[in-house]
């Protein structure tokens, strides 16, 4: 039985649809992730999981009951669910054990006491129980929003873009903490965000919305190399679309050479098969596009971005069509340099074509 299953969702503002039927299910210990741009419907999908939003149409069920369908819903405080906001939402006039110890009620003392130890422990505030939200940094408090999300060992944990208040740094680090401290839990989550680095680091799967609809429902990894549409292609990662023409029903042929596809090219918003002679447009990463001196194949430097480890060059192709490439940054070129290039994909994701010349995904 799954933890959490949402069936034909539908949510309105009058005549304003902002979630339009969606659908899935999340098993127990899973950690999922919508993800999205502002107002494609994330965020009032969770507020109606929790239970603070009525639904239109469909079923909301935890644990195979049904809390919310349309003119009926099971009030948010008897769902046995825990929220992680945005903005803590901690008690400033409570230490930090009495904020944690607040979620579980009239539990025994005793126990009440104990349980607020472990888990100060498992967040890494271990002797901070004493201290007042205004005493920590924003890390240390997100901790604790989230220690008393757990406190009462709820069903079902939902953080709302927890982690959009803190720099970046801390945001990426402190992603990769909460997803661990939800795993030793044994805890399953739902995370809203539209930072697809955090969805990454925390989620086993993440949905992907757009105009209130999933676009897909996949592993990180899928909606990287394998999206299901030009959305998605866009949304995750960064790349660009460049024309080409399918040959032999397992190659391309495009301006930077031939790609060759290990099973006959799809298009990914079809699902169909392309035939021969079909003009497509082939979504190409910037790892796909290799640096090598060596190669005949020349493209003018037009920007870059110095990243560190790599430098991320924007290049111009002789037909005045422009690729990404990730290059090592100890290869340094100047602006207007021409360098060598080549493909290097191992895999084609390509789309009917719907244009003329190359574009960003």
């Amino acid at each position: 039985m799954a933890q959490l299953e949402l069936n034909d969702i539908v949510q309105r503002y009058g005549k304003h649809t902002i979630v339009d039927g969606v659908d899935f299910r999340l098993e127990a210990g899973q950690i999922a992730c919508l993800l999205g741009p502002s107002g494609c419907g994330k965020t009032t999908l969770l507020r109606c999981i929790a239970g603070f939003e009525d639904i239109v149409g469909g079923q909301i069920k935890l644990r195979g009951e049904t809390v919310s369908q349309a003119g009926e819903r099971i009030a948010p405080e008897k769902r046995r669910i825990g929220m992680v906001f945005q903005d803590y939402a901690l008690f400033p006039h409570l230490t930090v054990e009495q904020n944690v110890a607040f979620g579980l009620g009239k539990k025994p003392q005793e126990d009440a006491h104990l349980r607020v130890r472990q888990l100060l422990a498992t967040v890494g505030l271990s002797g901070q129980g004493n201290k007042y939200p205004h005493e920590l940094s924003g890390g240390q408090q997100q901790r604790v929003a989230l220690a008393r999300a757990l406190a009462p060992r709820p069903e079902l944990i939902l953080l709302d873009e927890p982690f959009s208040n803190l720099d970046v740094g801390l945001r990426e680090r402190l992603s990769v903490e909460v997803r661990e401290i939800l795993k030793r839990e044994g805890s399953t989550a739902i995370l809203v965000t539209h930072d697809q680095n955090e969805a990454f680091a925390m989620a086993d799967e993440i949905g992907v919305m757009h105009e209130g609809r999933i676009q897909q429902w996949d592993v990180p990894y899928n909606l990287y190399h394998r999206p299901a549409n030009r959305f998605v292609a866009d949304f995750i990662g960064q790349g660009v679309l460049l024309p080409g023409v399918v040959v032999g029903g397992s190659n391309v042929d495009m301006e930077l050479g031939k790609l060759t596809s290990d099973i006959p090219v799809e298009c990914s918003e079809t699902c169909a098969n392309c035939g021969d002679g079909c003009d497509v447009d082939v979504l190409l990463r910037p790892d796909d596009i290799v640096h090598d001196d060596r190669s005949p194949l020349q493209a003018e430097v037009l920007h870059k971005a110095f990243r560190g480890a790599d430098i991320l060059y924007t290049l111009r192709l002789a037909s005045g069509a422009e690729v990404l490439s990730l290059v090592p940054s100890h290869h340094n070129h100047a602006l207007g340099e021409k360098i060598g290039i080549r493909l290097d994909a191992d895999h084609v994701i390509a789309f009917k074509a719907q244009h003329t010349g190359a574009g960003h995904a």
